[in-house]
């Protein structure tokens, strides 16, 4: 691809997010790599929904602006930190998705697959990264998630997706905001229920043969086990991250019931 055509895909997609309500303000942020330890990225201070393809910039492995006049973004250390333990990642994409913001603000990760599509799309959860202080913190708390997943939601921070291609990295922050609508109202209703413990093995394997997550496309062993809760995992040993607490999905469940009820004696 040229360089004019991935600026334009670039822009594109950044003005995408602003368009399905996902940012506000000067909220979120696209990169993607270029080989060579250069990223090109959307600029800070800037609303995603005036974004063009000479306003990006380009950045170099420790997050300097190598090209370009904008600033970089504040986080582009989380995506620097994406890139560096995800060889196979090519985009990253950010966002502040209203439902699946909402979730991890809650403290709440999207631990029980319900949607066979979306196991393999992106494996068996979406975790919860916990808070952490912006900066080295906040890196050292994603870490621990690369590996397994494809996006994560994080705890005062939104959604993080990534993937081989911008629109893949894209489509992924799409799912896991349908994903935290579908989950919200299933609770609504009584609890989500999600797929059988025998639906996740084969669901696995049919993601680790199309190559899809870094497990998948580094090596050949068995899928990771059905039903691994990575919500709420420590951060690093040494790590000053705090981590966010989260209600049981009992109590959840017992809390909604409780608000309807109340809403419903006031009518």
């Amino acid at each position: 691809m040229t360089d004019a055509r991935l600026r334009a895909e670039v822009a594109d997609y950044a003005r995408r997010l602003h368009a399905r309500g996902w940012v506000a303000n000067h909220d979120g942020n696209v990169s993607v790599r270029l080989g060579e330890g250069r990223f090109l990225a959307t600029p800070t201070a800037t609303s995603k929904a005036e974004v063009t393809a000479d306003q990006l910039l380009v950045v170099d492995e420790s997050g300097a602006r190598v090209q370009g006049s904008a600033k970089p973004f504040g986080e582009i250390g989380l995506h620097l930190t994406i890139y560096r333990h995800r060889s196979d990642v090519q985009a990253v994409v950010h966002a502040h998705s209203p439902t699946a913001s909402g979730f991890a603000s809650a403290g709440l990760a999207l631990e029980r697959p319900a949607m066979a599509e979306a196991v393999v799309s992106l494996g068996p959860t979406v975790p919860l990264v916990p808070y952490a202080p912006a900066g080295d913190a906040a890196c050292r708390a994603l870490e621990p998630f690369l590996a397994s997943c494809d996006a994560v939601l994080v705890s005062g921070n939104g959604v993080f997706a990534w993937g081989t291609t911008l629109e893949q990295a894209y489509l992924r922050l799409e799912l896991v905001e349908h994903l935290a609508r579908i989950a919200l109202v299933a609770q609504q209703l009584g609890g989500l229920r999600g797929l059988p413990d025998n639906a996740l093995p084969p669901l696995l394997e049919a993601r680790r043969k199309a190559g899809l997550g870094q497990a998948a496309s580094a090596t050949a062993a068995d899928p990771p086990a059905p039903r691994a809760v990575v919500a709420c995992a420590p951060p690093p040993p040494g790590s000053d991250v705090v981590l966010a607490t989260r209600p049981r999905k009992s109590d959840l469940a017992a809390m909604i019931l409780e608000e309807i009820q109340a809403a419903l004696k006031k009518t």
